[in-house]
């Protein structure tokens, strides 16, 4: 297995140091536009990395790079803008692809909180056919969320569960930063982009339909510790990818955000600073969200200020095997000062990282397999969750009372 690695920031970087644990591949090849840190990304590994430059906008140059160094497979850890220059450019250079977000959505001109425009993965998913016949595998969405939450999905399908009423994906932390009162630990762009879109719910019977942002709050409660955390309604993949492969009758997806981070992200929308089209200012155009970004410390060098724990699951509620209700968390989490003392880096992007490279060794022994374009829902969940806590970083389920979230 040879592996065009395309971003060196964060994730990629967190990908690096698990992946030089593991002897699956041949080669990864480390591309970002930024030179500098793909070079730092692969410093002090073994001779199997390579850094390289990209301009991930072109399809042509990704598949000029896979060429020189005969890629098979494609991982994408950049932000969505790129998606379908480097999906494409993948299915160009005839190599499998694997991302972690989906192309972008478009919300509906006339309703955008009530019905769906162009959804996350749409263009990718147009493209099914081709990926099909061409005998190529695209395995879309494959970080923790999505990702590890529609394993745990299927997983709930396959084992637990005779019918599933609802699939809740429920992401929440304790997280603090030393010295900052307001430092996201992941890409504010992508935040920005999920939290300001209408968010997408699915039920069986009237399809995919939107929200007003933030909307139906609830308070969920998170194991290890963190505790009750509020959790709001917020556009995401596993949403559109759940429903075409896992039968339930409901699928949300709901952010612990807190009020503060909330508040903010109204305020950036006010003013309009969550915009993605450039504005003049001066003798450049800019885009405002990529002020705000700039203006915000860089999540992967916060590590050895971050204190507290990330839990990514899935919930899940319907009839057990048993033919009784059932109510389940399945779930994940990453302790900040485990993951930056065993791997250097903190706890939300590792979290992303590994679900990735677990995949990837999958589909480098055969366990996984498949052509088209597919979510990590469709292929089968035991072997993943095997391999995760072969990695070091097991997952668990808990039981809850019937009739409720809280």
């Amino acid at each position: 297995m040879r592996i065009l690695l395309v971003g060196a920031g964060g994730v990629g970087s967190a990908v690096v140091a698990i992946a030089a644990r593991r002897t699956f591949f041949e080669t990864m090849v480390v591309a970002d536009h930024d030179a500098g840190r793909a070079a730092r990304a692969v410093a002090g590994q073994d001779a199997r990395f390579v850094a390289a430059i990209l301009d991930a906008a072109s399809a042509e140059a990704v598949a000029a790079l896979c060429d020189e160094h005969r890629i098979t497979h494609v991982l994408n850890a950049v932000d969505p803008r790129f998606v379908m220059p480097i999906f494409n450019g993948a299915y160009a250079a005839g190599a499998d692809y694997l991302d972690l977000a989906m192309s972008l959505s478009h919300p509906h001109p006339d309703r955008p909180y009530a019905e769906t425009g162009v959804k996350l993965g749409d263009e990718q998913f147009a493209l099914a056919g081709q990926w099909e016949a061409a005998g190529r595998l695209a395995l879309c969405g494959i970080g923790v969320e999505p990702g590890l939450s529609d394993v745990f999905a299927r997983y709930a399908a396959d084992e637990l569960f005779d019918e599933i009423d609802e699939i809740g994906v429920r992401d929440g932390a304790n997280l603090t930063v030393d010295g900052h009162d307001f430092a996201p630990s992941f890409s504010i762009w992508t935040t920005i982009e999920e939290c300001l879109n209408p968010p997408v719910v699915w039920e069986a019977g009237r399809g995919w339909f939107t929200t007003e942002p933030f909307s139906e709050p609830e308070v969920f409660h998170f194991p290890a510790g963190i505790g009750p955390v509020e959790c709001v309604n917020v556009e995401h993949e596993e949403v559109l990818l759940m429903p075409r492969w896992v039968p339930a009758r409901r699928v949300t997806f709901k952010y612990g955000l807190g009020g503060e981070f909330i508040e903010v992200l109204r305020t950036l929308h006010k003013l309009g600073l969550d915009s993605a089209s450039p504005v003049r200012v001066g003798e450049v155009s800019v885009s405002p969200r990529d002020v705000v970004a700039a203006c915000l410390p860089d999540p992967a060098t916060l590590g050895d200020r971050m204190r507290g724990r990330t839990c990514a699951g899935t919930w899940v509620r319907g009839t057990g095997r048993d033919g009784r209700p059932r109510e389940v968390y399945l779930y994940h989490v990453v302790d900040n000062e485990w993951s930056m003392r065993e791997y250097g880096h903190q706890a939300v992007v590792w979290q992303t990282a590994v679900n990735p490279v677990v995949a990837l060794e999958l589909l480098a022994t055969g366990a996984w397999s498949g052509a088209g374009v597919l979510g990590p829902e469709a292929l089968p969940p035991k072997p993943f969750l095997d391999l995760l806590t072969g990695y070091g970083s097991p997952w668990g389920i808990e039981e809850r009372s019937t009739g409720g979230t809280a």
